[in-house]
């Protein structure tokens, strides 16, 4: 059974599952089934308060802030740069907004993230587990959701909305991160695996099915993101993936963590 495991977590029962889409973008392509372990998932991605006390209670100096800049796309034209002086505080840079505290923590790389887990006594998840639970939650289709991205004039994400890069509406309410679980909690009771930001996860981006001996360049991250433009990259649905470099820190992109359960 599905329950709840701890305040912030979900404990996902093991079972066997359908990976990846033989309709979908290439990297996505064989499906293969795979047996997942029960394990714990974080309820929604890190904010920016709980990284805000991980950081003062450890005294931690993230890759952004040490490299001293992070990737930030210019709405608009849609060209990503390398902005001096943007980490996870100050996610557009120092003549933008401070990040929010019920925001997700973005501008956090896979090192950061994966301190940050380790630290609770945790980890990243799995690509393979992130995609299990989006499954679950969203009974088989192709959204963690569900069906449909709106419902009686309500989003049930945050996604781009408008003409991607050039414009954007703002029709669901925000233009850029959203409070962690705006939308609302799915149907195991999880926020945010679709959309507001990419998930860094454990995995190094591989083609399918898994390998070992691969290339091992860039970790996998999952869920979609704010930037996702339904008529284009289309990456909140369950099987979508993208890929960065683990010292990459980015506007639209942040994490939760996991944990290992006994059978």
């Amino acid at each position: 059974m599905l329950g709840v495991a701890h305040a912030d977590m979900i404990r996902l029962p093991g079972g066997d599952t359908r990976i990846g889409d033989d309709q979908g973008h290439p990297d996505e392509r064989p499906a293969f089934s795979v047996h997942v372990p029960s394990f714990e998932l974080d309820r929604g991605p890190v904010s920016v308060s709980a990284f805000a006390d991980y950081v003062m209670q450890n005294d931690v100096q993230t890759d952004a802030q040490r490299l001293g800049s992070a990737a930030v796309m210019r709405f608009g034209s849609g060209r990503w740069t390398l902005l001096e002086g943007a980490y996870w505080r100050q996610p557009l840079g120092p003549q933008g907004p401070e990040a929010k505290s019920d925001h997700p923590v973005t501008q956090v790389s896979w090192h950061d993230a994966q301190a940050y887990c380790a630290a609770q006594g945790k980890r990243l998840p799995s690509e393979i587990e992130f995609e299990y639970a989006a499954r679950l939650a969203g009974h088989g289709d192709k959204h963690a959701f569900g069906r449909r991205l709106v419902e009686q004039g309500e989003y049930k994400a945050n996604v781009w909305t408008g003409v991607f890069p050039a414009i954007n509406t703002a029709e669901d309410g925000y233009k850029a991160t959203s409070p962690v679980g705006a939308y609302g909690q799915d149907a195991l009771g999880f926020e945010d695996l679709a959309g507001n930001v990419w998930e860094w996860t454990a995995d190094w981006y591989q083609p399918y099915p898994p390998a070992s001996g691969g290339a091992q360049t860039e970790k996998v991250q999952r869920g979609g993101s704010f930037l996702c433009d339904p008529h284009v990259c289309y990456g909140f649905r369950v099987s979508a993936r993208a890929h960065a470099t683990p010292d990459s820190a980015l506007m639209h992109v942040g994490f939760r963590c996991a944990r290992d359960v006994k059978e």
